[in-house]
């Protein structure tokens, strides 16, 4: 039989998984080989959904991968609800060897945010769109009836992530987009920026964004001056930092993304402060990608960098469980496998893992057991 693929890649499962509350049908790949449990947490924090549901769809993927014999591992502790969990036998002896003294560190791969519901996204755009063409003063700068069309088949396109290792999107379609948000009034261009998004998780739209990147104008830091300009818009600033952040996906843009650091977190650094909780966890997520992409190429000025950002937003009060979480595994990791850790101990980062071991939330105690082991650590 043919094994399903998504994103380009071939699996031995891939489920449709109902979240329920009206969103999307999300998609789980599982490979046979794979423990179940890895998978889970992967799918998680991939799909930004609450860590609580991990138990659930370990469950769920031993059902339907016809696992059904599995029993309690007796030495297992689930580190997000505390009880003891369900692992199939051929995992119970390694459940029970040579466990890593750390539970949440450190991070490897990058985390992006790949969910969009494409028809609200397309029919805001048209609606904007006969706005514009209304005002006499703003007629010239509407989408022509053909643009919209192709903005309806590019949508159509992104839609369709099993064919993204074959299907292609036009640098035509690209230009439209650039275009609108360059010339459009700031209040409107948040939809677009939206689809650009979803474009750059494409790997032919990947490719196409980064030429324009690429020409002397560098289109990319122009959309983000744009729109941190003052006033910021809220939209404005949601859509443009997760454009950022799901470039992280393609190493294509590693270079620009380690060459903009000071640039970029400088533009959306207000956002861990913001009362938006979406703001907060973006911002989080894109302080992690940094911190795995500035370990990886050994950047030290750079990890100082992201490592002083995180240990600001950790000390936020206000700061949203998820977003929190996600800055105290950017600081774990980059104690770890980084070239920061006597940084992090000068600024009394001991003091944050204490203070992350009083939270009511498992998962941000346990982060903070992992940051003191390194804090006791020689």
């Amino acid at each position: 039989m043919k094994r399903p693929v998504l994103d380009g890649i071939e699996y031995d499962y891939v489920f449709d998984v109902d979240i329920g509350d009206g969103e999307p049908i999300r998609k789980l790949p599982h490979n046979r080989s794979d423990n179940p449990y890895d998978t889970a947490d992967k799918w998680l924090l991939k799909e930004n959904l609450p860590l609580s549901y991990r138990q659930q769809i370990v469950e769920f993927i031993l059902q339907n991968t016809g696992q059904k014999d599995f029993t309690p591992d007796p030495a297992f502790r689930d580190p997000f609800t505390g009880s003891s969990a369900y692992v199939p036998g051929e995992y119970s002896k390694s459940a029970t060897v040579a466990k890593p003294a750390f539970k949440h560190i450190p991070k490897k791969g990058m985390l992006v945010f790949d969910i969009a519901q494409f028809d609200g996204i397309l029919k805001k755009i048209t609606e904007l769109n006969s706005a514009l063409h209304s005002d006499q003063e703003k007629k010239h700068l509407a989408l022509s009836e053909l643009e919209i069309s192709r903005l309806g088949a590019l949508v159509k396109v992104l839609k369709d992530t099993s064919h993204y290792h074959s299907s292609k999107l036009a640098d035509s379609d690209i230009a439209v987009l650039l275009s609108a948000i360059k010339s459009w009034p700031t209040t409107m261009i948040f939809p677009v920026i939206d689809t650009l998004r979803m474009v750059v998780l494409h790997p032919d739209g990947a490719t196409l964004f980064l030429k324009h990147v690429e020409a002397e104008n560098d289109t990319l830091m122009e959309i983000i001056k744009r729109v941190t300009e003052n006033p910021s818009l809220p939209a404005n600033l949601l859509t443009s930092i997760r454009l950022v952040t799901n470039l992280f996906k393609k190493s294509s843009f590693f270079n620009w993304l380690q060459r903009h650091r000071v640039e970029v977190l400088d533009a959306f650094s207000s956002c861990y402060s913001s009362p938006n909780k979406n703001l907060q966890l973006s911002y989080s997520t894109l302080i992690l990608n940094y911190a795995v992409l500035l370990i990886d190429k050994k950047d030290q000025e750079g990890q100082s960098q992201v490592l002083s950002a995180a240990l600001e937003i950790a000390e936020e009060e206000n700061l949203e469980v998820d977003s929190k979480f996600r800055v105290l595994v950017a600081i774990g990791s980059l104690m770890l496998d980084g070239l920061v850790k006597r940084i992090a101990l000068d600024f009394d980062v001991d003091n944050i893992a204490k203070a992350a071991k009083t939270s009511k939330d498992a998962k941000i105690v346990e982060v903070g057991t992992d940051i003191e082991l390194l804090t006791k650590a020689s």
